[in-house]
């Protein structure tokens, strides 16, 4: 721990030196150890009081404790002579205690022991003496009984009740009541003074109905005397009538009282003196009468009241200034005013002192043959005088001592030596009063000691002020001198200062002052040292602290703390809330780099602090966290300024929650047509909290208020109260108005109702009117109700066009009339296909076409387009099966031309056009036949590049799924490169039937990129592309010179090798013992005649172990290649097998192979290799 803290335990242990001239004195440590074992002389720790006012009813208790060493003894005196406990059994001392305990259990009366006490304490070196103690006991005598008379007195003359209460001790409060035990009314006219007394400054008709009791409370036996009552009786000049008084502006002139000057009650006369003892408190009173009632003001002669010292008490009939000095003499005014005149009372004052200390003397250790001088000065008003005495004895009478000088307050001492301690007092007294004061003077002669541990460690921050303590005892006084590292230099100066208490202190730690410190203090009798182990510590740091922040509600913040502090201290952060310790709860997470606060609310806003400390220092940082919420509802809605068509909307803005109001949104709810549906009225900006609303007729509205800020939008406010407007007919009709025909003899007229604000009024129907366009026929009309939105008109002709009039109307009237819209009747299918079809082949995927329209009438609808159908009739490649399914391509509009695209090259399609109108299709057109011409293949299938070893590349690739013609062969483009550097291109073309490429590397550090293309006559297809693996490279890049003699490496290809010999025999004996085993899912496609083996998706291989998979023989190099009567496009194009017949035309099915499984035959040139081996498990 560090030293400072240590010392704390060691109050006054520091010495503190007092260099007077020749004199210096040594202050004895309140460590226990050297309390107990150093000679001492008693000193007084507690007494009771000097004024000790006891209740008769408890034991009296006189206390008195003292300490020394040896433990001192206790003696009394009671009025200046012996007091002899042990022969009064009702009086016990205390064990090891002064304190005197009489006990009244058994009889006796407090008052015998009443009088003057004191204690004294002695022991071999001297005698402590207590303050003089008065004990008295607590009085509180009877009321003299008396006979009050009715005091008559006539209305507006002053009046006194006199109180007198019996002589307590100590003096009762007073109080003033009723008989009845209710308290008297107090003001500027009717109030108690200071001495207990009840001033009437004028008395009034109605201070007769209660009479008044004086009451004295004495705290010490809590009881309570009450006087007889007094009995007032007012004598009036005019009847009494509370009617004229109260209508009256002057209640004293409506009465008939005279007005009267103001004359002081107390004190009398116009001047008076009062004295006060300085430190106590200043109570001036004056109480005035006169007619109206006086106002009381104070001034000060030649000066200010002291502010903040002043108070007023008593309806400013007294003034109160606390804890007066000597400034607060001279002469104070009271100013009594009415509206008669004023009258002034001067109060002289003078400040007396009783005796207060200016030096009291102290405790004076000191070393033989030293001096030292012990100081008593006082003052007071008048100055008090000085007496000495030693050990409760005045000194003029005690021994003489050559080595002691008194001279006045002041007693030398000079070569003091053993044996002449004792304890001194002195009495500084006047006629206000005493001090008492004990000093004793001690002659010790101690070896040093140090007053710490003597190996100690110590941990200060680099940079820091330093101090090393060194605290210290002997007599005499020991010198000290401070040594690093066991040098001979004594430290002091430069970075160094010493303290002549013994405290060393480096000015800035800095790395180099570690080290051992060693503290050696020296006197005649010896040397006492302490070892000090210094570590300088790098200080606490936050490096990144929180910053202010304004998230809004729900979301995420990160306040960072990030520390820096020495490794070698322990270090805690923790975090404050608004300077509380911060809870943290489920919602926050304290990580190394600061606090992170999910779902931020509004009870996270505060200022928070981040604390990082170790045991020796510590760090803050402190941020303040703006949370932005939803704003509050809008509250207390108020509707004014009512009229016909608006109102005024009033509301009171609630707490914008950090962020500024941007909108107010007034929705609106009516009770007729969607009761209990709110509906958008109108938006406002966030500065406004009154708005004029426009409103419709016939609506029942009620109001409600939606805050907006940047965050989101509050609750809704309380709905206003409602407001009804009255009905009108309507002003618009219904929009949206259209007629068409869902059949072809008939026309549904369809419109938008009006809502609740466009209806205007009760009883709210539509009058629907249509006629054939260009006719003179007449409207033909039909009312419906409010709440529909369409009519059907029937027996209507096929797509004939009509006159449309949706009309509102209401209780009140019609709307305007409407607009004419234009419908039609329902529509039938066309009657005509179109004709003259004419067809070219643009390319392989692609043919335009061209048609005659159809004539307007055949259509009996709305042209919507014209539609060509086509479907793939077969593929030019033989036996290659077909999707039959029909494609449409549309034609917007009136047109007679066309481009039909996404064919399929090298196919024959069949093709026809119908009309299209809103009611579907017309007839077919005659069918005409096509063919596309071959185009280029597709990306070969599967395209995968394996490197099984270091020396060779192995591609392989699948047919393409659209060979979209013939295929003729395959062309593979390959280069070398090594980071940005490329090799030359080289094209390799192979046949048809070729699926796979053994490429020998001739550089066994370059990567190569490839791009394989199928050809048909046309040229090439999409690329499929692709490069070579780069690990395995690597790995023999880096490990070619050593990897076969590593261990790992010679353990892997044994566990490789074992794993492979394993899954061959397991081949073996699944083949020897025959049986059928999956090889296709189930599909409709035809078999080969080799395949009619296949059963239910099996293959059975019992009696055909050695022969190869049909369509397929192994090359001498390992290489698969296909018979030539094999199908090179075999799983390609749309799925099925073929072969090429000696034409070289395609024959198989073109139907898309969703999943091929990947069978290979017989590649044992390919097993050999580990790596290759583990490609084909895969």
């Amino acid at each position: 721990m560090v030293m400072q803290r240590y010392l704390l335990t060691y109050m006054g242990v520091v010495l503190t030196l007092y260099l007077h001239q020749f004199i210096r004195a040594i202050e004895v440590p309140r460590d226990p150890s050297i309390q107990d074992e150093l000679s001492q002389p008693p000193t007084i720790t507690k007494q009771s009081v000097k004024n000790y006012i006891v209740d008769p009813r408890d034991n009296i208790i006189i206390e008195c404790d003292a300490k020394g060493n040896p433990f001192p003894i206790f003696t009394w005196t009671r009025n200046g002579k012996f007091f002899n406990v042990a022969k009064d059994p009702r009086v016990s001392m205390r064990r090891r205690s002064g304190t005197l305990s009489i006990d009244f259990r058994s009889g006796g009366r407090p008052e015998d022991y009443e009088g003057e006490y004191q204690c004294f304490a002695r022991n071999d070196f001297g005698t402590a003496i207590s303050n003089k103690i008065v004990l008295q006991v607590s009085k509180s005598p009877l009321w003299p009984k008396e006979n009050l008379d009715i005091q008559e007195v006539h209305e507006g003359a002053p009046l006194i009740l006199a109180c007198n209460p019996p002589p307590g001790l100590p003096p009762p409060a007073i109080f003033w009541m009723s008989s009845s035990m209710e308290p008297i009314h107090q003001d500027k006219r009717v109030s108690q003074g200071q001495n207990g007394d009840l001033y009437f400054s004028n008395v009034m008709q109605e201070d007769a109905l209660t009479d008044y009791s004086c009451n004295a409370r004495f705290a010490f036996t809590h009881t309570i005397q009450q006087k007889n009552p007094y009995t007032l009786k007012v004598l009036t000049k005019q009847p009494h009538n509370e009617t004229s008084f109260r209508n009256h502006t002057d209640i004293y002139s409506a009465r008939g009282v005279t007005e009267r000057h103001p004359s002081f009650m107390y004190p009398t006369g116009t001047s008076s003196s009062q004295m006060v003892l300085r430190g106590e408190d200043l109570l001036l009173e004056c109480i005035a009468s006169g007619v109206p009632t006086p106002d009381i003001m104070w001034h000060k002669r030649g000066g200010e009241l002291p502010v903040g010292r002043i108070s007023y008490e008593n309806f400013k009939k007294a003034l109160r200034i606390a804890n007066v000095s000597e400034e607060d003499s001279g002469e104070y005014f009271c100013l009594a005013s009415n509206k008669v005149g004023s009258s002034r009372h001067t109060v002289s004052v003078r400040v007396k002192a009783a005796p207060y200390w200016l030096d009291e003397p102290e405790n004076l250790v000191l070393a033989p043959g030293e001096g030292g001088r012990l100081i008593c000065r006082a003052n007071g008003n008048p100055k008090p005088s000085i007496q000495w005495l030693v050990n409760g004895e005045p000194i003029e009478s005690s021994l003489p001592n050559p080595s002691r000088e008194v001279k006045g307050d002041t007693v030398m001492f000079r070569d003091a030596q053993i044996g002449s301690s004792a304890v001194y007092q002195c009495n500084a007294s006047n006629e206000h009063g005493y001090l008492l004061a004990n000093a004793f003077v001690s002659v010790l002669d101690v070896s040093p000691r140090i007053l710490a541990p003597r190996s100690q460690p110590m941990k200060v921050i680099h940079n820091n002020r330093t101090l090393l303590d060194c605290p210290f005892f002997g007599s005499p006084i020991p010198t000290t001198r401070w040594f690093k590292n066991g040098q001979g230099n004594t430290l002091d100066g430069g970075n160094y200062r010493m303290y002549e208490n013994g405290t060393l202190e480096i000015k800035m730690a800095r790395k180099e002052d570690q080290g051992t410190y060693t503290c050696v203090a020296t006197n005649i009798l010896g040397k006492a040292e302490i070892q000090v182990r210094l570590e300088v510590k790098d200080p606490t740091r936050i490096i990144t602290g929180p910053t202010d922040a304004v998230p809004k509600k729900g979301s995420t913040i990160h306040l960072s703390c990030r520390v820096k502090y020495d490794p070698t201290l322990k270090l805690t952060v923790s975090w404050l809330k608004d300077d509380s310790p911060l809870y943290i709860g489920n919602r926050m997470k304290k990580d190394e780099d600061g606090l992170t606060i999910y779902g931020v609310s509004e009870k996270d806003q505060g200022y928070y602090t981040c604390v990082a400390s170790t045991e020796l220092d510590r760090d803050t940082a402190r941020a303040h966290l703006t949370v932005l919420a939803r704003p509050d509802r809008p509250r207390d809605l108020e509707l004014t300024d009512l009229a016909e068509r608006s109102v005024r909307l009033t509301w009171i803005p609630g707490d914008d929650n950090n962020s500024p109001i941007t909108d107010y949104i007034v929705e609106f709810e009516e009770d007729k047509f969607q009761p209990g549906v709110w509906h958008n009225h109108s938006r406002y900006p966030g500065s406004v909290n009154s708005a004029v609303l426009r409103l419709a007729p016939y609506v029942n509205y009620q109001f409600r208020v939606i805050a907006v800020n940047e965050v989101g939008s509050s609750y809704p406010s309380l709905p206003s109260e409602r407001y009804q407007t009255n009905g009108a007919r309507p002003e618009i009709n219904p929009t949206g108005v259209q007629g068409a025909g869902t059949s072809k003899n008939n026309m549904v007229i369809s419109w938008t109702p009006l809502n609740a604000t466009q209806a205007y009024g009760p009883k709210l129907k539509y009058i629907v009117k249509w006629r054939r366009r260009d006719t003179r026929e007449s409207w033909s009309n039909v009312t419906v109700s409010g709440d529909v939105s369409k009519y059907t008109v029937t027996q209507t002709p096929t797509y004939v066009p009509y006159e449309i009039k949706v009309q509102a109307e209401n209780e009140f009237g019609r709307a305007a009339e409407p607009d004419v819209v234009i419908g039609y009747s329902g529509e039938d299918y066309p009657k005509a296909a179109p004709t003259d079809i004419r067809l070219r082949v643009l390319n392989s995927t692609a043919i335009s076409l061209q048609w005659t329209r159809v004539y307007p009438d055949t259509i009996q609808g709305q042209l919507k387009e014209y539609r060509a159908y086509f479907w793939r009739e077969s593929s030019l490649l033989k036996n290659l099966w077909v999707s039959k399914k029909k494609q449409s391509e549309s034609f917007i509009g009136d047109r007679t031309r066309g481009i039909v695209s996404r064919l399929f090259p090298y196919s024959n399609y069949k093709l026809e056009m119908v009309v299209v109108n809103g009611r579907g299709d017309g007839p077919r057109s005659e069918i005409k036949e096509f063919t596309t011409p071959e185009g280029v293949p597709s990306a070969p299938r599967y395209f995968k590049i394996r490197q099984p070893n270091v020396d060779t590349i192995t591609l392989e690739w699948e047919h393409p799924e659209h060979p979209n013609g013939i295929l003729i062969g395959y062309t593979l483009r390959y280069q070398a490169f090594n980071g940005s550097k490329t090799g030359r291109t080289i094209v390799e073309n192979f046949s048809p039937n070729q699926t796979k490429f053994l490429l020998q590397r001739t550089d066994p550090i370059s990567r190569y990129r490839f791009d394989l293309r199928s050809r048909t006559q046309i040229g090439d297809g999409e690329p499929a592309k692709g490069e070579s693996p780069s690990s395995l490279n690597e790995a023999y890049t880096k490990n070619q010179g050593d990897i076969a003699t590593q261990g790992w490496f010679i353990g892997l290809m044994c566990a490789i090798a074992l794993l492979v010999l394993i899954l061959l025999i397991v081949c073996f004996i699944k083949r020897s013992r025959g049986g059928k085993y999956p090889v296709r899912e189930n599909k409709d496609v035809p078999l080969d005649p080799d395949d009619q083996k296949v059963d239910n998706g099996s293959f059975d291989y019992s009696d055909e172990d050695n022969k190869p998979l049909q369509g397929s023989q192994t090359s001498l190099d390992g290489t698969i290649k296909q018979q030539e009567s094999d199908d090179s496009l075999v799983d390609y194009g749309e799925g099925g097998e073929g072969q090429f017949n000696e034409d070289g035309s395609f024959i198989g099915q073109y139907t898309v192979k969703k999943d091929k499984e990947e069978t290979e035959g017989n590649e044992s040139s390919e097993a050999t290799s580990p790596v290759n081996a583990i490609y084909s498990l895969a």
